[in-house]
């Protein structure tokens, strides 16, 4: 066991795969051993009865298999067992044995997924002779788990080991098990596991979408600590995506750390850590290409009926239904097929809300000081205990120096600046004002896009001002528009793991009900793929296309998905390393859907997707290119390498595969004279 346990931990150290232990009849201490190592284990009961095939094998009588399934409970562990059908028991053999399970873990809620088996003989073994189990009792045997069995326990059958595997879907599984691209199934290697691709079509073709999931379950990656070592959370978090299933990105590999722990990182929690040079998966703001999940053709070249709870709430849109928290999260369910049709209908939402047109704006960033007293847990950006080594020197620019940037700007053919800096300790909310005039006197017709809904709530309350009050002033001095950052995810519980000292939901939601009271248009952002679920997701929709109804002041909707690279929260091992692209493409999509007849504009974040990314986002829902941005640094600080501006000529690149007319305009999506519009 000390041999298996070091095997393990070389394992999570040398490849960060997840191992799954699977030792057999084990005792309590060998159990909280493997516990420390292996995120699940298992052991089969395979039957209770007494069968002349377990004679001679100690560790199989039914009081030495029924402790260890106890004893995993008590520990806390997440357990796989099973029964094996056609070795000489009876039917009431088996219904004893699932019963046997089901009240163990009704006592501990552990027993995270039930194997039903079927017997095979093999040559070579004492029973070569014996039959094989008959089909017919087999999904008798596996209709009768999923009825015995309580509803949260997932049941698997292998699908190598019936010729007609997908009979299995109907008899009521939700799990195949391990299906490797890389061995054999040593117990059975006459029956070699099916490609994926054909695991893929019979799943679709009884209305299913297939996913990769971890050794554990989404339950238990949720569970917390309940069932996973402290040693093992973040391994388990890096693996899994925001559903808590497997990340679904091709050739994702776990981060490895290249360096040991300089003194001040141990003291703030921190590791170095870097993607592995065998990664090819893509991540926001990384080098490498996404997966094709969309085609660039306007529509696509074929597509597979979809069934279920997502087709459901499609069909619900389609006849106008507006989508709730519950549909949403549905929809950011999908994949496969699914995931498709969840875009193809954005897509077309897209089409009827603003066009084929794909738009841009000319502006510039101007992120006016990395001092912030705000601690952040996500943010790369601004100056902490790790600043000089992730993020550069503190620096605050002079008034003169930002309205130098913006007069080159202005001189370049910028139409608007966008304004965003950490809060700094020694700004009153006058400073906000001061920077306004100063960009006005610099360029009168620039528009000012800048102030997030925390530095204007802290600017209002470090002059003991009300926050209506202080926006007009800002507007007054030529303040046009709100961005929607400081948005991370408008949902508290998530907030208070993020940025517990940030404005809440309802402050960030109240600065911008008091900026379209007086005028001043602002935009939604969110920032996914840390900490938080879909549902967390959901909420941020509904919360914000409620304001929207009521105000009317939302000009866009910007996904922002998270860049993990150089973000504490990553470094400390507290946080996933972003979205998959499926989540992003997804996010683009379903928040099309969600906003549909009250927010035009979706915008793809380029600096996160690439320009690949966000080709396949424009085809999911989304109309909009954002900024040139020039001098953007947010992203770049938090790892993001896709450069720092874009022109209209990168723009057009862009665009051309997907035959699409592409058109400058203003920070309102007003058009710009002389138009600076492509067809391609």
């Amino acid at each position: 066991m000390e041999y298996l346990a070091a095997m393990c931990q070389l394992v999570l150290d040398e490849t960060g795969l997840l191992p799954h232990s699977n030792a057999g009849a084990l005792s309590p201490t060998e159990l909280a051993m493997m516990r420390e190592v292996a995120p699940s284990q298992g052991m089969m009961i395979e039957s209770l009865a007494d069968l002349a095939c377990h004679r001679n094998a100690p560790d199989k009588t039914p009081e030495r298999r029924l402790a260890t399934l106890e004893a995993a409970g008590e520990l806390g562990i997440a357990f796989t067992t099973g029964i094996l059908v056609g070795i000489g028991e009876t039917p009431a053999d088996r219904v004893a044995a699932l019963h046997a399970i089901a009240d163990s873990h009704r006592r501990w809620g552990h027993v995270q997924e039930v194997i039903v088996q079927n017997f095979l003989p093999k040559a070579g073994t004492a029973m070569h002779n014996a039959p094989a189990c008959d089909p017919r009792d087999y999904l008798r045997t596996v209709a009768a788990a999923r009825l015995i069995l309580p509803g949260d326990v997932h049941l698997q059958a292998p699908p190598n080991l019936s010729d007609d595997f997908g009979t299995l879907l109907g008899a009521g599984i939700d799990d195949w098990g391990g299906v490797s691209p890389v061995t054999a199934d040593h117990v059975n290697p006459e029956r070699p596991w099916p490609a994926l691709q054909r695991l893929t079509e019979v799943t679709a073709a009884h209305g299913f979408d297939l996913a990769p999931r971890l050794t554990v379950y989404p339950s238990v990656v949720h569970a917390g600590d309940r069932f996973i070592a402290e040693s093992l959370r973040f391994a388990v978090m890096d693996r899994a995506d925001a559903e808590g299933l497997g990340r679904d990105d091709p050739g994702a590999v776990l981060v490895q750390r290249l360096a040991p722990a300089s003194p001040e990182q141990v003291d703030d929690g921190m590791e170095v850590l870097n993607i592995g040079p065998r990664s090819t998966a893509w991540y926001s703001g990384g080098t490498n290409n996404p997966p094709s999940l969309r085609s660039f053709e306007v529509k696509p070249s074929s597509s597979a009926p979809v069934a279920g709870a997502v087709a459901e709430v499609l069909a619900g849109v389609q006849a106008g239904q507006e989508p709730g928290v519950d549909e949403l999260v549905t929809l950011f369910s999908a994949r496969g097929t699914s995931m498709q049709a969840v875009c193809d209908v954005a897509d077309e939402l897209r089409s009827v809300a603003v066009g084929d047109t794909v738009t841009w704006v000319r502006n510039r960033n101007i992120n006016y000081t990395n001092v912030c007293t705000f601690k952040c847990k996500f943010c790369g950006f601004s100056k902490g205990p790790l600043s000089l080594n992730l993020r550069g020197t503190p620096y605050l620019l002079t008034l003169d120096d930002i309205a130098g940037r913006v007069a080159e700007a202005a001189a370049m053919g910028a139409t608007e600046v966008c304004l965003q800096g950490g809060i700094h300790p020694d700004f009153d909310g006058d400073y906000y004002i001061d920077v306004t005039r100063a960009v006005k006197q610099a360029a009168p017709d620039i528009h000012v896009h800048g102030f997030t809904a925390l530095e204007v709530t802290e600017g209002a309350r470090r002059l003991g001002e009300d926050l209506t009050t202080y926006l007009l002033r800002l507007k007054e001095a030529g303040l046009a528009t709100l961005p929607g950052t400081a948005a991370e995810i408008l949902d508290d519980p998530v907030r208070a793991i993020i940025c517990p000292d940030k404005i809440s939901t309802d402050e960030w939601l109240e600065a911008h009900r008091c900026a379209h009271s007086i005028g001043l248009r602002s935009n939604v952002t969110i920032m996914f793929g840390h900490v938080e679920q879909p549902v967390s997701w959901a909420r941020h929709l509904v919360r914000t296309r409620d304001l929207q109804k009521e105000t009317g002041g939302f000009t866009e909707f910007v996904p922002l998905p998270f860049v993990h690279m150089a973000a504490p929260l990553y470094l400390q091992k507290r946080a996933r390393r972003g979205p998959t692209f499926r989540e992003t493409l997804l996010m683009h999509a379903v928040g099309r859907i969600a906003y549909h007849g009250h927010i035009h504009n979706v915008q793809v974040s380029w600096p996160k997707l690439g320009v690949e990314g966000s080709r396949q986002a424009l085809r999911s829902g989304a109309n909009d290119l954002g900024g040139t941005l020039v001098n953007e640094n947010i992203s770049r600080a938090a790892g993001a390498s896709h450069g720092q501006s874009m022109d209209q000529g990168d723009f057009a690149e862009l665009v051309a595969p997907l035959h699409r007319p592409l058109a400058q305009r203003t920070t309102l999506y007003g058009s710009v004279e002389p138009m600076g519009a492509t067809t391609t």
